[in-house]
This record gives structure tokens, sequence and C-alpha cells, in this order.
């Protein structure tokens, strides 16, 4: 047989680096769940957490912690019901949205983080990872990620709106370039669903706000392809998996 075969070398990491980078405690904490024999790869007991294991695609379904499988391994992707009230940011005064997450997942590392933000005031469907190749490919302005809001307004819609946030030339206070086209369907006196391909500060309210009207609630229920489950409760949470993610860049 001709040519030569070329073997893949598979990354490697310590047992207890790879779970206290996952939050499950320190490097000495590790150590004694092997002592205790908490640890099993494939059902076989770990007692060394110094052992080194390979990074395969299957890992954190075959490394167990007390007889549970362990979290998704770094490339980690959750989305979230935000509630109204929940702020996204690490440091602001008030509830954060990383709160809302288990413990150990605000000290894993790397970290994650949301992809984009949703106001205080908005509720909806947010993504976060600690991917940050996939976060930068759903947030770039070059793939216009569609992303599908829920508004509520204070007064009935005029009928304008369709037409102005489609043409592609509404000029938001304080900037100097047009929005893009927007799809508004109109759901009833004062509610619409609306479309949007871009993410600019507060777009939504800013929006009505230029036609004269107000966003009186604000909900978001679509990214992409992937919608906002009805069976999701706010302020709770769903690991998503590779057709999920799939679903995102097919909508």
């Amino acid at each position: 047989m001709s040519g030569t075969e070329v073997s893949k070398k598979v990354a490697s990491v310590r047992l207890d680096r790879l779970l206290a980078n996952m939050g499950y405690g320190s490097r000495r904490d590790i150590g004694l769940m092997a002592k205790a024999g908490w640890l099993q790869l494939d059902g076989m007991v770990l007692t060394d957490e110094t052992q080194r294991l390979s990074l395969s695609a299957d890992l954190a379904e075959r490394l167990t912690i007390k007889g549970r499988r362990i979290d998704p391994l770094p490339g980690m992707v959750v989305m979230l019901h935000k509630p109204v009230g929940v702020t996204c940011s690490r440091k602001e005064a008030g509830t954060l949205i990383y709160e809302l997450l288990p413990d150990r997942w605000r000290v894993r590392e790397p970290a994650l983080s949301t992809v984009g933000r949703l106001d205080k005031d908005t509720s909806g469907l947010i993504l976060l990872t600690d991917d940050g190749d996939l976060l930068h490919r759903i947030i770039s302005p070059r793939h216009h990620m569609p992303k599908r809001y829920q508004v509520t307004l204070a007064r009935p819609l005029s009928g304008e709106e369709g037409p102005r946030f489609a043409a592609g030339d509404l000029m938001l206070d304080g900037e100097t370039k047009p929005l893009l086209p927007a799809e508004l369907t109109v759901t009833g006196l004062q509610t619409a669903s609306l479309i949007l391909h871009e993410g600019r500060y507060h777009q939504v309210r800013r929006m009505f706000a230029a036609l004269g009207n107000h966003v009186a609630a604000l909900h978001r229920d679509r990214i992409g392809g992937l919608d906002l489950p009805e069976d999701l409760p706010a302020g709770q949470h769903r690991l998503l998996g590779p057709d999920d993610v799939s679903r995102l860049f097919a909508g």
C-alpha cells in the first residue's frame, strides 16, 4: 500500500485540572474525590487525580462523579429563558443572569459569556457559551443572524410601522447609518412580531419611539432557527447539543 498513515494526536489533560476548570472544586478537592472513589471512567474507579485523560468528544458521557455524568466539556452552549428584571452582566446591581445558573458554572474556565444581551426589562431567549468562535459567529454583523421579538405597545399601531421598518432607511436618533430592513407582523391592536437582522442598542424600543410609540413589554422568542421552547419557564436553562446549534444557522 502506498502513502503514509498519519495518526492524529488527541489532546489530553490532567483529571484534577479538568474538573477544577469545570467548577467542581479546587485540585485538592478533586484529589479527595478520587481518594473517596467518587470518580469513574467507563465504570472504572479513578483514584489518581493526576492521571491524564484524552479529551475525546464523548468524555463527558463516560466520566462520572458519584455516578452522575459531568457537565459538557468546554464548548458548552446553554439556552436560558431570561426573566424581566434580570441584568445580562457580571457586576451591576440587582439580579444578574449568571445567578440563574448552577454555582459551578459561574467559575468555569474558560468562562461562560452571554451571546449578546437583553436589557433588564426584556425577557426571553438568550444563549451563553464558553466557545469564543461560536459566540463571535452568532453576533458578527456579517452574518445578520435574525432575531424575533414579540412586542406589546403602549398605544395602537398606526399601520405605517411595517413599511417604514421594511424600507431600510429608518434612522435612529444619534446615529448616522440607517437600520437594515426589518419584518413586522401585526398580531393585535397593540401587539406585533418583529424580526431584526442586527442588534443595535435598545433597537426595538428606539424603532417604535422613532414613530411616536412606546414599547410596554418586549420578549425575544427566536434566534436564527432556534425557538424558545414553550415548556422552558422563565429563569430556567437548558443545555444545547450540536443539532440545536446547527438550527441556529438554519434560520
